[in-house]
């Protein structure tokens, strides 16, 4: 494969993973802080593609293989939070989270939605959207570094 093949498949992977959890969303799944702060290396991903294709190179893959890393370990982290293997950010995880709302808030069906970090609000295979998000997200850094690997580095068309 040539190396703007590569950049294009891993940025596209990007986009289909935002595109998923839009998805998700969408479908009544709202987003905690982690799963938001998951998706800000996707965008970068993506922006990061599109330059690595325009311009051509080997330090724009790296960037993209280190946002791909990073949502990674955010995912791997956000697995861990959920299956109480360490605790998350107060401001999403256990009661402390909950401070501040009113019984009428959290009794209201207009009041506000908390969406907790250490809840699995879906799974598949006994795996949460944060951990397929890790699987994803590593297998897409792969690709990013194959791309770095990648000698044949003169085509500009994918």
């Amino acid at each position: 494969m040539t190396r703007n093949l590569l950049v294009f498949l891993a940025g596209s992977g990007s986009f289909a993973l935002l595109a998923g959890a839009y998805l998700f969303q969408a479908l009544g799944y709202p987003p905690c802080a982690m799963c938001l702060w998951q998706r800000w290396p996707h965008f970068a991903a993506i922006a990061i593609a599109a330059l690595a294709l325009r311009f051509g190179g080997r330090s724009l893959p790296v960037l993209g293989a280190l946002a791909a890393g990073t949502t990674g370990a955010i995912g791997v982290f956000h697995t861990g939070v959920e299956r109480g293997w360490w605790e998350g950010p107060s401001s999403c995880s256990g009661v402390s989270s909950l401070e501040g709302l009113s019984g009428a808030d959290l009794l209201s069906i207009a009041g506000p939605r908390v969406v907790m970090c250490d809840q699995v609000s879906w799974e598949l295979l006994s795996l949460s959207m944060a951990s397929w998000n890790a699987l994803a997200s590593f297998g897409l850094m792969a690709v990013w570094i194959s791309a770095v690997m990648t000698a044949k580095d003169s085509s500009r068309t994918v």
